[in-house]
């Protein structure tokens, strides 16, 4: 399930792409698949892993060329250990909202990416997530350890990206199917799995993701612009692409990515 809408990023060959806090690695394989050369960034170790062993078997299946993967490393989205410019595209889905200094995160976001590329991000959708917020205080930090710390409009996050050197230049929203499922879990008891409506709930947003059938796509289509989970910002950092193989990203070597080396770490140094 993709949030980013990868037909308006300009990926190639030569494109080093950068998805910072890469979860379980949905943006990172799509990018691989089409070719670009790809770093996934995350500081949880479970996704560190686990996104480190997909690409493994992604490559060893044929679905990708290994040398598309780059490397896989836990790591602070405020501190990145990579070069001023290294990437071509930056991509940071469902992040900004966990991290108190998001502006740290988005002056390190912009720092690396190079002039004339492309930043994605995506964030919850306003008027979803204050009603989860009102309909749960177990939803959010502080109660949850690592939660959501904001509610983020439309403007703001649009005027904090801009305030960082990159250029809004498109936006949207996605997942409309998945607000209601979260306002019934929030009301239930988000901890709860024994709810027999959101159960059923659940089901139908696995099958659609799964199947994709017609019903579910016109459903989420036309209910994602006006209360889609997710809102993605597309913005470009002014001046020129250079050629990416004149830049360096912090790791220089293509990482091994065979089923027997997935769990080794992929060392990235400045």
């Amino acid at each position: 399930m993709l949030t980013v809408r990868f037909e308006e990023l300009p990926i190639t060959e030569r494109t080093l792409f950068l998805d910072a806090g890469a979860g379980f690695g949905r943006h990172a394989f799509e990018a691989a698949r089409r070719g670009a050369r790809v770093v996934a960034l995350d500081y949880g170790d479970a996704e560190v892993t686990s996104t480190r062993a997909t690409f493994a078997a992604m490559a060893f299946a044929g679905e990708i060329d290994e040398s598309r993967f780059v490397g896989c490393i836990r790591g602070d989205a405020t501190r990145l250990p990579f070069a001023d410019g290294a990437f071509d595209v930056v991509v940071t889905s469902e992040v900004l909202e966990h991290i108190h200094d998001d502006d740290a995160a988005l002056r390190e976001l912009s720092r690396v990416l190079a002039p004339g590329g492309t930043f994605a991000a995506t964030v919850p959708s306003w008027f979803p997530e204050r009603i989860n917020w009102m309909l749960s205080d177990e939803y959010h930090a502080p109660f949850v350890e690592g939660g959501h710390v904001r509610i983020y409009t439309a403007r703001q996050l649009q005027r904090k990206i801009s305030r960082h050197g990159l250029r809004p230049r498109g936006t949207h929203r996605a997942h409309g199917l998945h607000s209601p499922y979260w306002w019934l879990r929030c009301a239930v008891g988000p901890q709860r799995d024994d709810h027999r409506l959101v159960n059923r709930y659940k089901r139908l947003l696995e099958r659609d993701i799964i199947e994709a059938p017609r019903s579910t796509r016109l459903a989420d289509r036309l209910l994602s612009p006006l209360i889609g989970k997710s809102y993605v910002v597309y913005a470009q950092k002014p001046g020129s692409t250079t050629d990416t193989q004149a830049r360096s990203v912090a790791s220089s070597s293509t990482s091994s990515i065979s089923p027997s080396t997935a769990s080794t770490p992929v060392t990235v140094t400045q």
